[in-house]
């Protein structure tokens, strides 16, 4: 009784056991490689798994969350014979783990070998200016490198970063004093630029200026033009009014004359009076005036009262 009882819990336990061995359970963002007998079998993936136990053994786990692997630091030259010490980081994914078990034998440290020695091709193609300036060119052109080569080994490189470039200490004196004589000159050739500038407004202002002043001078000129052909114009008129009235008088004149012929010698008779009247109303008397006829005086006093005589009978009738 008590063999059986032995041998049931013996076979219990190797059933427990197996039962053990052939439950995997793989937590998330893992996988596994199966082999049955040393050869691959499959891969298994996130969750509950079933394998044969004692067949199947687990050969290699893998992350498939993104790996930061990196790259240790080296002197590199550059091609102006420069040598500099560069690291960087690499950003890698595994989307294959068969290829990664069985296409190489340790991939972060292959990937980092590659890095170095990528970044040493790179930086010996590029001066030393250009290489502290050109990261982001640095960056893909390992990208692409390192893109080609882990795709055979069941990895995806995502990014590639450079994170230090240290040059020795004498190069970063010289680079010093260059980047201070660079920013004095752009210093000098903006106060130049400046200079300029202000000298072409300056002289564009006077232009405008001139422009101006010619203009308001022209407009000036032309206004007063304008106003001496207003004024032209304006004496003209006068003239030809003054003209018209001449010769309405005129007209007025010979029509009294052919109504009258005495009128005329009352006109020149009224132009005599109010000569001698102007004569002797003056104040001077350092002079004496005799006239030159005065019987023509005294007929023309004659005159006037006989025409004013005339009129009278004339209105009278």
């Amino acid at each position: 009784m008590d063999i059986v009882l032995i041998v049931s819990g013996v076979i219990a336990l190797l059933v427990v056991v197996t039962l053990a061995k052939a439950v995997r359970i793989v937590p998330q963002a893992e996988v596994q490689v199966i082999e049955r007998l040393g050869r691959f079998h499959r891969v298994l993936n996130g969750g509950l798994n079933v394998i044969v136990p004692f067949v199947d053994q687990v050969r290699q786990t893998f992350s498939t969350q993104e790996q930061v692997i990196d790259i240790p630091s080296q002197q590199v030259i550059t091609s102006d014979n420069v040598q500099i010490t560069i690291d960087g980081v690499v950003f890698l994914r595994i989307n294959d783990a068969k290829l990664a078990t069985y296409e190489i034998n340790d991939l972060k440290y292959a990937v980092a070998q590659l890095a170095q020695t990528t970044l040493r091709s790179e930086i010996g193609k590029m001066e030393l200016d250009n290489t502290l300036s050109s990261r982001e060119e640095m960056n893909a052109a390992l990208l692409l490198a390192l893109d080609n080569a882990s795709g055979g080994w069941g990895a995806k490189v995502t990014r590639v970063e450079i994170s230090d470039i240290s040059v020795p200490e004498n190069v970063q004196r010289a680079m010093e004093l260059q980047l201070q004589a660079t920013r004095e000159r752009r210093a000098i050739e903006q106060k130049a630029e400046a200079d300029k500038n202000a000298t072409i407004a300056k002289a564009e202002g006077d232009k405008e200026r001139a422009y101006r002043e010619a203009e308001a001078l022209e407009r000036t000129a032309e206004a007063r033009k304008k106003e001496q052909v207003l004024m032209a114009e304006a004496a003209k008129a006068e003239e030809v009014l003054k003209a018209e009235g001449q010769k309405q008088a005129i007209e007025l004149v010979a029509a009294g004359l052919r109504d009258n012929p005495d009128a005329g010698e009352y006109l020149l008779a009224q132009d005599r009076i109010a000569a001698w009247t102007g004569i002797a109303a003056s104040d001077s008397q350092n002079k004496i005036v005799v006239p030159y006829e005065a019987s023509d005086l005294l007929g023309s006093l004659a005159m006037a009262r006989e025409f004013l005589g005339k009129k009278t009978e004339t209105a009278t009738r």
